[in-house]
Parts: C-alpha cells; sequence; structure tokens
C-alpha cells in the first residue's frame, strides 16, 4: 500500500519543475508520453513521487521515461486529471494513498499508479502502435519539408559573434538521452582539440557541472540557469520569425542586462547551434545529446523533426554524432597492468635511489651480507 506525505512542486513544464525540485518532495506535472531526458532529470532530483496529470504513455509510441522512473524505485500516479494543476499550489502539502491524492483529508484527485508491469504492458501496445505512428510521422515530416526546403536550398544569414569557428571542431551539448555520460566520455577529446563548446539552454549547465565554461549559448533560454548566462558566454537566442519580440528568450537575456544575438530560425534550437557552426564554417560539428532516431524524434514531436532532417542533410559528413560515446568502450583494467605500472615505478625510484652513494653504499652491505649468508 502506497502512503506518501509531502510538499508539492508543481508546473506544467517538467523541464521548469526540476530546477526547483528538492529531494523526498512530491512532483506534479502535466506531461503526456514522458521522454528519457525528463525522467532522468527527475530521478536526478529523487521526489518521494511524481504525479502525472495526463497520461505518462498515451500508446502513441514506446516512450521510455515512465519505466525509468519505476525503475528507480519512483512511485508514478499517473493521468490524474488537468484539474488537479489549478486545485494545487506549489508548496502545498499532499498525501497520497494508493492512487488517490488528498489535501486536509480531502480527495483532490484519483489516478493510477504505474507499477514496472504495467508500464511494461503499456509499452508493448504502444509498441503494436508504431507501424501507424510511423506512417503519419513521414507523412507530416513530408509536408514540413515541402514548406521547410530552404534550409536547403538557400543560404541562411546567421548572427554576428565575436568567437571565430573558421577551422576549428565545434561541440554541440543538447540535453538529451544519456548527455551527462557521453560528454564525460569526451572529456579527453575537449582537452586534445579544444572545440568551440556550445550549450543549447540546458546543455550550457552540463558544460559547467564538468568544469568546463561554454564559449556559446543558443536557444529559448527556458531551460538554461542565470548562472549559465552570467558565465561570460555569447549569447544567442532562438526566434521564430524576425526581431526580438518573436524571441522567447530574449527579454529574460536582457533583464540580466546581456545584450543577445538573435537568430530567426523555424527550426529547432539544436538545429539552430548546428546550423551557426555549419555557417561559420567550423572543420568538424560533434554533438552531444541531440535527437537521432525514431524515438528520440517521437519524443521530440513530428512538427519539429523536418528542420533536423533537412538540417543534417545539409550538414553532411561535417556532423558527428557522439550519441552512445559512454557505451563504445569501457576500458578493463587487469592485474597485469597494475604489476606491469608497479614494476616500472620500481625501476625508476631505484634508478634514482642509485644516485645516492650513500644508498649505493647501503646496497653494497646488503649485498655482501646476503651473499656471505648462503654461503658464496
Amino acid at each position: 500500500m502506497l502512503n506518501i506525505t509531502g510538499s508539492i512542486r508543481i508546473d506544467k513544464k517538467t523541464k521548469h519543475l526540476v530546477q526547483r525540485l528538492n529531494p523526498g518532495e512530491i512532483a506534479v506535472i502535466d506531461h503526456r508520453d514522458i521522454d528519457s531526458t525528463s525522467a532522468r532529470m527527475l530521478v536526478e532530483h529523487r521526489p518521494a513521487a511524481v504525479i502525472n496529470a495526463d497520461k505518462s504513455i498515451s500508446g502513441r509510441y514506446p516512450n521510455s521515461g515512465p519505466m525509468i522512473l519505476a525503475q528507480a524505485g519512483i512511485p508514478l500516479i499517473d493521468n490524474a486529471g488537468k484539474e488537479i494543476m489549478q486545485l494545487l499550489h506549489e508548496g502545498d502539502e499532499v498525501q497520497i494513498q494508493n492512487g488517490e491524492i488528498l489535501q486536509d483529508g480531502k480527495k483532490v484527485a484519483d489516478g493510477v499508479i504505474l507499477s514496472i508491469e504495467d508500464v511494461r504492458n503499456l509499452e508493448n501496445i504502444a509498441r503494436s502502435n508504431l507501424s501507424a505512428e510511423l506512417e503519419n510521422f513521414v507523412q507530416n515530416t513530408m509536408y514540413y519539408i515541402s514548406q521547410e526546403k530552404f534550409l536547403i536550398l538557400d543560404p541562411i544569414e546567421v548572427p554576428y559573434t565575436r568567437t571565430d569557428f573558421a577551422g576549428r571542431h565545434a561541440l554541440i551539448v543538447v540535453r538529451g538521452e544519456r548527455y551527462k555520460e557521453d560528454l564525460m566520455a569526451m572529456k579527453s577529446y575537449i582537452q586534445d582539440m579544444k572545440p568551440i563548446l556550445i550549450g543549447v539552454d540546458g546543455g550550457a549547465d552540463a558544460l559547467l557541472e564538468l568544469g568546463l565554461k561554454p564559449d556559446i549559448i543558443v536557444g529559448d533560454m527556458d531551460s538554461v540557469t542565470d548562472k549559465a548566462l552570467l558565465c561570460g558566454a555569447e549569447i544567442v537566442v532562438h526566434a521564430y520569425g524576425n526581431g526580438p519580440h518573436n524571441a522567447p528568450g530574449y527579454e529574460r537575456v536582457s533583464k540580466l542586462g546581456i545584450e543577445p544575438a538573435v537568430f530567426p530560425l523555424q527550426g529547432t534550437s539544436e538545429d539552430m547551434a548546428m546550423l551557426l557552426a555549419y555557417e561559420k564554417d567550423a572543420e568538424l560539428i560533434v554533438a552531444v545529446g541531440t535527437h537521432s532516431n525514431l524515438i528520440d524524434f517521437l519524443d521530440k514531436g513530428r512538427a519539429g523533426m523536418a528542420s533536423t532532417f533537412l538540417t543534417r542533410l545539409k550538414i553532411g559528413s561535417k556532423l558527428v554524432d557522439a550519441k552512445g560515446a559512454s557505451r563504445l568502450y569501457k576500458r578493463t583494467i587487469y592485474v597485469r597492468d597494475y604489476l606491469f605500472l608497479f614494476a616500472s615505478a620500481a625501476v625508476v625510484v631505484f634508478v634514482i635511489a642509485m644516485q645516492s652513494p650513500a644508498f649505493r653504499t647501503s646496497f653494497r652491505l646488503m649485498f655482501l651480507k646476503i651473499k656471505s649468508f648462503i654461503g658464496f
């Protein structure tokens, strides 16, 4: 029997909520088809439970977010009803008894607790619908491609940046599946090649967490912290039409005393980052956490995917996906490696020590004693 009491954090956007969520609090979200990135962000903040006003798996496609929460041992109360977003407020204390959500002893909403088995069954149902969803995806993508083919055919006007891309590598960080692990796996590459570091919204914070300062931050500025925006990086806000009034992040950045560059583009912010690097003649574009497979695209939504296809088609061989780099190769250290390391160090220490007259005298005396003891 599930019985949890705690204060809530509530927000329609999961990526906004996690910025305020503390361990042990109850997260209240309105998120249809919870994606893996959102689920991992929730798991990192260790809430006591997650209440979703919408369906965590609608059946449209087999999204992996609910299974990530279930396997992490975080109770997920599903489909509690849209009304809960108006009935509850930030900081309210609620009690969860099985699927019921109570406030001051009165039932506010009623949801369904999703067990691992429940999630698995829903995933199987969604997987059976994937063929129809793929057909819809292709049809919608073809429509958007017909509307946005200028991305390939026409030159794109990019804003001025102080950072010179010509002949350099550019590393783009997006908060996607396993982006933190993949970024950690790229540390040696970053140290050796010193690429231009571009954070897409919250990707800038991922760079800072690794001790790296982003050179450029791009996006809507809705999931990046003030700390990142004030770190000294160039800021390029994404506009969905000409002029700052069409750039959702412009006002926020301006309030921090920063005058950002504005990049009008109908695509997504990660597309914008790639096109910025490409049009400014980066030698190679390395992408961490970006969307690159069918489930990623369905997580992201069909409408935004045409620009991603076109962008990747335009960039071509200049683009390298680092997704899964952390799982590419894990070095196994054997006992012989330790023995070799110890022997190498011992030889170095012995050679250095032999330069000391006192050590040489002590070594000769020890050698003579051993020789006398064994009868030579």
